[in-house]
C-alpha cells in the first residue's frame, strides 16, 4: 500500500523543506537525513508513484509531491500547493538532474566521450541544459515568495566538482578530458547559484553549492567511490545552518571547492 501524496494537519511551526529529484539517490538520502531531525520533508519527483513510494519509506514526516523542474506547469503546480498546505518553506534543495541523456545501458565510458561538446547533438544539450540550469531557476524563482515570508529559510544547490573551471583548467587535472556537457552544465548551473546568493543577500536569505563528491548512484552508473549516506552528510550539513552560516559558498566534505 502506496502513501497518497496529501498531507494533513501539519502545523505551520513545523520547518518544512522541499528536495527535488528526492525519490532516489543523493536527494533521497537527503531527504530521510532531514526527516530525522524533525523537518516535514517534501520529496519532490517527476514520476508520481516511484515519489510517493519513496515517502511511504522515508515515513510519515515525508510528503510526496509531483514535480518536474522542467515543466512549467509542474513547478507553478507545486509552488501552488506548497503555499496552500503549508503555507511556508524553511529549505529549498536544489537536487534534481540528469548526467546522461540516452539509453540507461550505454557505459559510463561512452557517455563520457558523447557529452563532449565537439560531438554532443544540440537538442540533447538543450535538454540537459532545461534540466540542470533553467529548470533550477524555474524552480527557486517561484518559491522566492514562501522563502522570502519563511524566517530562516535557506537554498542548498547539489552542483559538481566536475564542473569546478579551476579545476578543469589544471592540466594536470585527469577530469579535465571528460569536461563536457554534464561538467560544463553543472559549471552553468554554480554561476546561477552564486547569482541567486548576491540576489538574496539583502534578504538574509542563504544560498550555497555542495558538492557531494563521486557517489555511487544511477547519475554514474554506480561507479562512484562514496555511498549515498556520505554523499548526502554534507547538503544537510548545510541545509542545516539556518541563517547563521555563509553564503554563496561552494563546498564538499573536505572544504572549499575550487570555482
Amino acid at each position: 500500500m502506496t502513501q497518497k501524496d496529501t498531507t494533513q494537519n501539519h502545523t505551520a511551526t513545523r520547518p518544512v523543506a522541499l528536495v527535488s529529484g528526492a525519490n532516489r539517490g543523493i536527494g533521497f538520502q537527503v531527504a530521510s537525513d532531514l526527516a530525522v531531525r524533525g523537518i516535514t520533508v517534501l520529496v519532490g519527483s517527476r514520476n508520481r508513484e516511484r515519489g510517493r513510494e519513496a515517502a511511504a519509506e522515508i515515513g510519515k514526516d515525508a510528503v510526496a509531491i509531483q514535480l518536474d523542474v522542467s515543466d512549467a506547469e509542474s513547478v507553478a503546480a507545486a509552488a501552488s500547493r506548497i503555499q496552500s498546505e503549508f503555507g511556508r518553506l524553511d529549505i529549498l534543495v536544489n537536487n534534481a538532474g540528469v548526467s546522461f541523456l540516452g539509453d540507461q545501458n550505454t557505459p559510463l565510458e561512452v557517455r563520457a566521450s558523447s557529452g563532449l561538446l565537439t560531438v554532443a547533438p544540440l537538442d540533447i544539450v538543450r535538454q540537459m541544459y532545461e534540466i540542470n540550469v533553467f529548470g533550477v531557476i524555474a524552480l527557486t524563482q517561484a518559491l522566492l515568495p514562501l522563502l522570502r515570508s519563511t524566517d530562516g529559510s535557506r537554498i542548498v544547490t547539489v552542483g559538481s566538482g566536475g564542473g569546478s573551471l579551476n579545476a578543469n583548467a589544471d592540466t594536470t587535472n585527469p577530469h579535465r578530458r571528460m569536461f563536457g556537457l554534464y561538467s560544463a552544465s553543472k559549471s552553468a548551473l554554480h554561476a546561477v547559484t552564486l547569482a541567486f546568493a548576491t540576489a538574496l543577500e539583502p534578504d538574509g536569505i542563504p544560498v550555497n553549492i555542495v558538492d557531494p563528491g563521486m557517489t555511487a548512484t544511477a547519475l554514474n552508473d554506480f561507479q562512484g567511490t562514496k555511498s549515498v549516506e556520505q554523499g548526502a552528510a554534507h547538503i544537510v550539513e548545510v541545509a542545516m545552518r539556518g541563517t547563521n552560516g555563509s553564503t554563496g559558498t561552494f563546498t564538499s566534505d573536505e572544504g572549499d571547492v575550487p570555482w
